[in-house]
């Protein structure tokens, strides 16, 4: 990630400057314009500031999944039933959703509800007396509240998911609880309907209140996952937001300043961004020389050096001069906003990718609800009577022992271990999704600065070029420098502290802008500085000359150092590749990868740092909003991108890519836009990250076999299909030890994920 180039190809403006008196107006009724806040006169709309961009003003809600389910207002999917979110950046920032908090509050009564019950099911009661047994009542109490209010998710996505075709997990879930509960009810207050043979001794018939909790209670837990995956990256949105610039100081027509509100700047205006301030807009240098601290958006850690003519981005902090600056985009057009809101639609219009179990329940539920329907069609018409009982009863129990626990557990059970497993790895999984595609990806797009390299400057070389040793030197240089904003500085001040040099006092500092510095040092003259430096100092280059522009085309800073008017050596500043880089990309090219690196900078030092690391492609000259747009281009080839980076402006191409990767010691909103997150940002973990995904969806799909075997076996005798031979039914206590077997199959397959070598 370099720096944003100094100054943008010319296009055309978002917003115009109209010489209005007013700085508010009516989205509805653009006429009225009032110089303070307050509603329209002829709707009651509460009025905008002038410049407000559509995005800014105006929500809609759209569905996470279906695109084309947009509304006016909140309210939930007509084909898949989830809550609607909403689409654009309002300015308060984003909260957590209310389906969110619903979802919580569900689980957490759900939850606690399901405890006691469990406790209930594994005691035996087969020695209670009575019509109607305790603890059955205290059964019935307990699971009403999460079979009911907590499951209620689970009842209105089946309507929804039979009304457009599209059938999952909620579908089958909803369908299974519903019918245990109700078949519960009836077996604890009229169990003398039943047949004789589903009765024990004391005429009571067994309940499953605990498996429909159990299951609902799963449910509910994903579900709440799935939403806080969804959260985070508003979570962070509203921390980027809370970042920004509050204010800005604009000059008037007589030249005075006055402090005003972001909402009210419109292009064109003139701001003064003081030392230290943040840059409150884009916008274009009119009057000054500084340093700006861009390492917020681009992740750059040297400061930009920004003079008249040149491009400064909204929300980085201006350095040691003050700045005069037009105002190019205002309001959601500056690029933090566009960012922000990139983020956001990155991720709501990502194509989701279907969850393994939601694929076998979309042909589980149909051959369920048929072969239930066929029991009862054949118990009907051929069973002992009471036949309509038998129907019943038999196409009820096919479809609870269609609805295990294990079917359910599949998925998350391998995931939270394979989670696990990576997390001891330093590789943070942030959904299914994630994980599942990550086997699968071709392409890895990496950016360049704290991706590849470290993230900041270090002094990497000192090439003496007289008498005097690299110790001198580097005094020398970091004495003169302590005092200086220079983007080198801080590199050659730190080496010497390092080394623990005593620096001596300087005197007589002068600052040449764009150019270094000069100064007195233990009574020598001293400079630092560029090559134009030395030429106006009269200073002789000779052969330093070649040497600084063979550095500088391998992307270093290079300051020469001349004490009384001679050049005594070089100093040689670079952002230096991690140490770890050369070997992540030899292992990368191992695992069949195709590795694009993405960069700001110009296509020289790009290429060099390619060919130092074996890159197959290099994309170079790329502005911060462009990245999205280069991963579109490339899925657009076919290509399954995964995008590795850590600034602010990698977030868009983190959300839009197939999988985003994020380092863990990049911007909040990198990580939280990134589907993945390496831990001590090492691209090694790409290659980690392959193989717990291939074993992790490995061990989904044998999870869903083992769960779909012990279907396959419990359902034919909850058919009914031994009573013929045997006289025997389906017992209660069967679908119980059916659940528990396939549960606890699932759970020690999974765990054997633990001990996955990566």
């Amino acid at each position: 990630m370099a720096r944003v180039p100094g100054h943008p190809a010319p296009r055309a403006p978002f917003t115009s400057r109209e010489p209005v008196s007013g700085a508010f107006t009516c989205t509805s009724h653009p006429e009225v314009r009032q110089p303070a806040l307050g509603t329209c006169p002829k709707c009651g709309t509460p009025l905008e500031p002038v410049g407000t961009s559509a995005a800014l003003r105006r929500l809609e809600w759209v569905c996470p999944v279906h695109s084309h389910m947009l509304r006016s207002e909140p309210g939930i999917c007509s084909l898949c039933g989830r809550a609607l979110e909403p689409r654009g950046v309002p300015r308060t920032g984003i909260e957590e959703s209310g389906d969110l908090r619903a979802m919580k509050r569900r689980l957490w009564v759900a939850a606690l509800l399901t405890i006691p019950l469990l406790l209930l099911a594994v005691h035996d009661l087969s020695s209670a007396r009575g019509a109607l047994r305790w603890p059955v009542l205290v059964q019935v109490v307990l699971a009403s509240p999460v079979c009911t209010w907590a499951a209620w998710p689970f009842y209105a996505r089946p309507a929804l998911s039979r009304r457009s075709r599209r059938l999952d997990v909620f579908t089958l879930a909803g369908l299974g609880a519903a019918v245990a509960y109700g078949y519960s009810l009836v077996a604890a207050f009229v169990p003398q309907i039943f047949p004789s043979k589903f009765r024990n001794q004391d005429g009571q018939v067994a309940v499953h209140f605990a498996a429909a909790s159990v299951f609902i209670t799963l449910g509910l837990l994903g579900r709440v996952l799935e939403l806080l995956a969804r959260h985070r990256p508003g979570a962070a949105v509203r921390r980027m937001l809370d970042m920004a610039a509050q204010s800005a100081r604009r000059l008037t027509q007589d030249g005075s300043e006055e402090e005003v509100p972001l909402e009210v700047l419109r292009v064109g205006d003139r701001l003064r961004v003081r030392p230290g301030d943040k840059v409150p807009v884009d916008g274009i240098v009119l009057e000054g020389h500084s340093f700006v601290d861009e390492s917020m958006v681009t992740g750059d850690p040297i400061a930009a050096e920004k003079r008249a003519g040149d491009f400064v981005i909204g929300s980085t902090r201006n350095g040691g001069s003050a700045l005069l600056v037009r105002a190019e985009r205002v309001g959601a057009d500056v690029l933090l906003a566009r960012i922000v809101a990139m983020v956001a639609e990155g991720r709501r219009t990502r194509a989701p990718i279907q969850r393994l179990a939601d694929v076998a329940a979309a042909y589980l539920v149909p051959v369920m609800a048929g072969l239930a329907g066929l029991t009862f069609l054949v118990w009907g018409v051929w069973g002992p009577e009471p036949r309509m009982a038998y129907a019943l009863i038999n196409a009820a129990s096919v479809l609870i022992i269609a609805c295990p626990c294990a079917l359910g557990l599949a998925t998350p059970m391998s995931i939270m271990v394979a989670a696990g497993r990576a997390a001891t790895a330093g590789v943070l999984f942030k959904n299914t999704e994630a994980m599942e595609m990550m086997r699968r990806v071709d392409t890895l797009v990496v950016d360049k600065t704290g991706t590849l390299t470290e993230g900041r400057p270090k002094l990497a070389a000192i090439v003496a070029t007289a008498e005097m040793d690299e110790a001198g030197i580097l005094r020398l240089a970091a004495s003169l420098e302590r005092g200086s904003e220079h983007p080198g500085a801080a590199a050659i001040v730190e080496e010497a502290a390092s080394r623990r040099l005593e620096l001596a006092a300087a005197e007589q500092l002068t600052a040449m802008p764009g150019e270094g510095v000069t100064g007195v040092v233990d009574g020598h003259r001293v400079a630092v500085g560029n090559l134009t430096l030395m030429r106006r100092l009269g200073v002789a280059l000779g052969a330093n000359v070649e040497h600084a522009h063979t550095l500088r085309a391998e992307g270093h800073t290079v300051m020469l150092v001349a004490v009384d008017g001679a050049i005594v050596g070089l100093v040689d500043v670079s952002d230096p590749i991690k140490a770890s880089t050369p070997e992540a990309m030899a292992a990368l090219r191992a695992e069949g990868l195709r590795v694009v690196m993405i960069t700001g900078d110009d296509r020289t030092t790009a290429d060099v740092l390619a060919r130092k690391l074996g890159i197959d492609e290099v994309m170079a000259g790329v502005e911060p909003d462009q990245k999205a747009g280069a991963i579109a281009r490339l899925q657009a080839q076919g290509r399954r991108v995964a995008m590795a980076g850590d600034g602010i402006d990698d977030a868009p191409a983190l959300a839009c890519a197939h999988v985003g990767v994020a380092m863990g010691t990049g911007a909040d909103l990198a990580r939280d836009s990134a589907d993945i997150t390496l831990v001590k940002g090492d691209l090694r973990g790409v290659v980690r990250a392959r193989r717990l995904s291939r074993a992790a969806i490995g061990n989904v799909k044998q999870n869903l076999i083992l769960a779909l075997i012990y279907n396959a076996a419990a359902v034919p005798i909850a058919a009914g299909i031994l009573y013929p031979a045997f006289g025997r039914l389906l017992d209660p206590g069967v679908v119980l030890a059916v659940m528990s077997l396939s549960s606890v199959s699932v759970t020690v397959n999974a765990l054997r994920l633990r001990r996955l070598k990566v």
